[in-house]
């Protein structure tokens, strides 16, 4: 063959073939785009708070970090004692413990939630309801607001769903009063049972966005998945999955609720916690239901409470840390934190999660970024994990940008190409 000439290849199909399958599959690309977006990219918090609608105020946010920190000075008030109460290596010690009273005192909380649920025990919930509104919108406005606020409201259950529709009504204008929806506006819908409940919802928010003249779609909100049959319907099917499908985009989150679920299913009080057998599988399904939808799953909390004494405190802690470090380790990235004194231990385990794997992880993503070869071989869905990972351990704080940088070689937008990669581009780069 002559120098510039091609190799002639054999092919046995008439190019039609080509044609008529891809208009054969035409609707299941569609089916895929439309239901498998992928993750949105945005910040995902650690953690959620819950806080009751009556006692909610505008120095909550500080008062929990101070209060956290607080706990840090009575009971654990250097480096060498916290990490001795949690385990942690000599090298992670200085660094975890710097950051996260540098964590209290910049950002004590990631996101809030003004309860009107289980929590709330208010004489006047249409005055709360407007309370929180005003508050909120504040906060945002004067720059103390937590990165995600908003309220969890009554379920769509027959006794309370009047009252629910109300307070969501009384907040949400009370927002649109005092400056508008802010971006960071979370609302959580508890004890959904059937995905007729889901949407009832998002029939809510449509009446409510037309009413105000506002982007349809503008508001979503997370499902509190609380019962076994928003896991298992009677038919069998998988219900949390129709809910993602009812919601109709507007589901951002699936919070697992550890003790409304342990109890639906006859768990002893003593057994209700986030690591029972039983909430193991109710998370992997909500977990597979949620993958590539942009629906990101959030665990449970521990209603164990780091109060009393130095040993109970640490007894506490070492369980709050090491639910936290299960959960990671598990993909679950976001749970409930109930208790000022848990701040402490949530923000330790997420930053000893993200710097113990930072070297390694960045190493290999260097290596993939660059085409270098090593002694693991990693394909574009590794490297999306590997700079979502990077990419979660920037958000809360567990790591630097310079120090991502120097390690990688990359930028954070280089960080967000591999971490969102078109589906078309993840499937062509594997083959």
């Amino acid at each position: 063959m002559g120098q510039g000439q091609q190799e002639k290849v054999a092919t046995s199909l008439a190019g039609t073939v080509s044609e008529e399958i891809s208009a054969s599959l035409a609707p299941v690309d569609a089916a895929l785009e439309r239901t498998y977006p992928g993750d949105p990219g945005t910040r995902q918090p650690v953690h959620t708070v819950y806080v009751p609608g009556e006692v909610f105020a505008a120095g909550t946010l500080r008062s929990w970090g101070d209060q956290a920190l607080a706990a840090l000075d009575e009971h654990a008030p250097d480096a060498a004692s916290f990490a001795a109460v949690l385990g942690l290596s000599d090298e992670l010690a200085e660094p975890v413990y710097t950051r996260v009273r540098a964590k209290l005192e910049r950002e004590p909380i990631e996101d809030l939630r003004v309860d009107f649920e289980d929590g709330y025990h208010g004489t006047d919930e249409d005055a709360d309801a407007a309370r929180a509104a005003r508050l909120i919108a504040a906060a945002y406005a004067d720059g103390t607001a937590a990165p995600y606020m908003g309220i969890r409201m009554k379920c769509m259950e027959a006794a309370v769903r009047d009252r629910g529709i109300r307070t969501l009504d009384v907040f949400l204008s009370g927002l649109l009063e005092h400056g508008g929806l802010p971006d960071g506006l979370t609302l959580t819908l508890p004890k959904v049972t059937y995905p007729e409940q889901v949407t009832a919802m998002v029939r809510l928010l449509e009446a409510f966005e037309k009413a105000r003249g506002l982007e349809p779609g503008r508001i979503g909100f997370e499902i509190q998945i609380e019962t076994s049959q928003a896991i298992l319907a009677a038919d069998g099917t998988a219900t949390v999955a129709r809910m993602i499908q009812a919601s109709e985009g507007r589901a951002t989150g699936l919070h697992y609720g550890t003790f409304d679920y342990s109890a639906c299913l006859g768990v002893s009080a003593a057994y209700q916690a986030s690591d029972h057998p039983a909430a193991d599988h109710a998370k992997a399904i909500m977990q597979v239901a949620a993958a590539g939808t942009g629906v990101r799953v959030s665990d449970g909390s521990t209603n164990v409470l780091p109060v009393g004494s130095t040993e109970k405190v640490h007894d506490a802690w070492r369980l709050h840390y090491g639910l936290t470090r299960r959960a990671l380790a598990r993909a679950y990235y976001q749970g409930w934190d109930m208790h000022p004194g848990h701040i402490p231990t949530r923000y330790a385990a997420v930053f000893a999660f993200y710097r113990e794997g930072f070297e390694q992880a960045a190493a290999r993503l260097a290596r993939y970024a660059g085409h270098v070869g090593g002694d693991v071989m990693d394909e574009p869905a590794t490297a999306k994990a590997l700079s979502g990972y990077l990419l979660r351990g920037l958000d809360c704080g567990a790591l630097d940008v310079t120090e991502v940088a120097r390690a990688t070689g990359l930028t954070r937008a280089d960080l967000e190409g591999f971490a969102a990669p078109r589906r078309g581009d993840l499937t062509a780069s594997a083959q």
